[in-house]
Formats: structure tokens, sequence, C-alpha cells
């Protein structure tokens, strides 16, 4: 899609059996090329992907931001709720640490290791389609082209200029496959995810999330450290969901309650029944 204004703008274009098509009016209309460049122009800045326009758009479908978000706030939500649970067990300051790492291991491993094979089946699946798509556009290009200005209708072109956009479009083989890739598939194929760097970024920032609410365990124990894990996660919860407010345009402080909210209903879960279950081992 970053060819079509160059597709547009060219005055002579090819058709499917390689001769110049040349767009030009009658000599009864003067003007007429340039006014109908123009609203080809148009159209097409209209009708192409909000990432290709530019202006004030962030690329939201990086692997790396998801996989950092997600991350965060799993790492966060499952070590506070296993500290907390497991301190409430009545259980040694020991006892905590050593389940704190243990679920902050696991955690930050098996989050990369989902990324890594996620992401990398995700990209293997698009190359596959954008191939089947590459082999239609080559056994039947005149119905890739009905199919293409079929789409444009679709979206509210009228039928003379969608037929137009796609004969200008299937000319450059490149610029047809790019964009029967965005339309039909919905995907921006020079944006393909990178799955090692989303396994690292995940790996990091769960780690990152799940050690807040375990520092406190490294210097103290007992009620002072459980009410410290408390601080800590709640304070994280909330910066965490403001952050994503923020990013996310939703606003800081809807978000940063929801974010706080889950924390609090996990936390407070773990401990009541680690708690029940710690009473009934002495008890036993």
């Amino acid at each position: 899609m970053r060819a079509l204004g160059r597709a547009c703008s060219k005055g002579e274009e090819k058709s499917e059996r390689g001769q110049p098509v040349t767009v030009t009016p009658s000599s009864s209309q003067p003007g007429a090329a340039a006014r109908l460049g123009s609203r080809l122009l148009r159209l097409l800045r209209l009708l192409r992907p909000a990432e290709l326009r530019g202006g004030r758009h962030r690329d939201v479908q990086g692997s790396g931001a998801r996989a950092a978000v997600l991350g965060s706030g799993d790492g966060l939500l499952t070590n506070i709720s296993l500290v907390l649970g497991v301190a409430g067990a009545g259980t040694s300051g020991s006892a905590v640490r050593v389940a704190g790492v243990a679920g902050l291991l696991a955690g930050a491993f098996s989050m990369a290791a989902g990324e890594l094979v996620s992401v990398k089946a995700h990209d293997e699946l698009v190359q596959h389609e954008i191939d089947v798509e590459h082999a239609e556009l080559a056994d039947d290009p005149a119905g890739e082209q009905r199919e293409l200005a079929a789409m444009y209708r679709g979206r509210g072109v009228p039928a003379t200029d969608a037929e137009t956009v796609a004969r200008i479009l299937m000319a450059t083989p490149k610029v047809a496959l790019d964009t029967h890739v965005r339309l039909e598939l919905g995907v921006d194929p020079d944006n393909a995810g990178s799955s090692r760097q989303a396994a690292v970024v995940s790996f990091l920032s769960f780690s990152g999330g799940a050690v807040l609410p375990l520092l406190p365990w490294f210097f103290a124990s007992g009620p002072g450290a459980v009410l410290a894990s408390i601080i800590i996660g709640a304070l994280a919860a909330v910066v965490l969901g403001a952050a994503v407010g923020i990013f996310s345009g939703q606003g800081a402080w809807r978000t940063a309650g929801r974010q706080f909210l889950a924390a609090t209903v996990a936390a407070s879960v773990t401990y009541g029944v680690g708690h029940v279950l710690g009473a009934g081992a002495s008890a036993g």
C-alpha cells in the first residue's frame, strides 16, 4: 500500500496483458485526467489502513508491546496471589520466599515459551495465507481484480471508481498482493511479529511484575512483610493500570481501578484459602 500514491499518480498503467492503459479524458473534457487522479488519490487515502496514514496513530500490533503489558500484569497478579496465599497459611518467611521465587521463574518461563510458540505459529499462518494469495493472483488475475473492485464497492466506493482503482492497483503485482493481503487478511505484511522479541520481553516483564510483592520477604517476615506486599502490590497495580489506560486512550483512572480491583480480588481469595488450609493443617 505504500506504493499506492505512486501507482495512481502515473498517467499510464499496464493492463493484465502487459499493454499500457492510459487514463485520459476526451478532448471535450479538459482537465478531467487531473481531476480523476486527484479523486482516486483521495479514495485510496481513505481506504488505506490507519497505520499507513501516519498522524497520531501508533503501532499497536507489535508483539513486544503486547507481551510487555500482559507479562507485567500477569506477573504481578500471579505472585501477589501466590505470596499472600502461602503467607496466609502461617508458614515461615523462608517458605514464602521459596514459593515466590519458584512462582516467578515458573511463570516467566511459561509466558516466554507461550509467546515464542504462539507468535511463531501466527507468523507462519500469515505467511501461508500470503503465499496462497500470491498464487491466486498469478492463476486468476482477472478474478482477483473483480474481487478487489467488489471489496471497494462494499466500502462505499462508486462502482466506476472501484473498477478504476482495482485496475490501477492490479497493474503492479507487488501493490496488488499488498492490497489483497491487507483487505482480505487484515494484516500488515511488513509488520510481522518477532517471536524471540516477544519471548524475551514477556520473560522480563513477567519477572519485573512478579518480583515486586516478593521484595519485602527478602528483608522481613510475618505481618509486616504481608502488609508491605499488599501495599507494594496495590501501588503497582494502580500504576500498571494507569499506564495501560494512557496507552490505550481509555483513561488512567478507569483502567487503574480495574487493575486494582482484579489484584484485590485475587489476593484476597488466595490469602483466605491459604489461611483456611493452614488452620486446617495445624488442627490436624
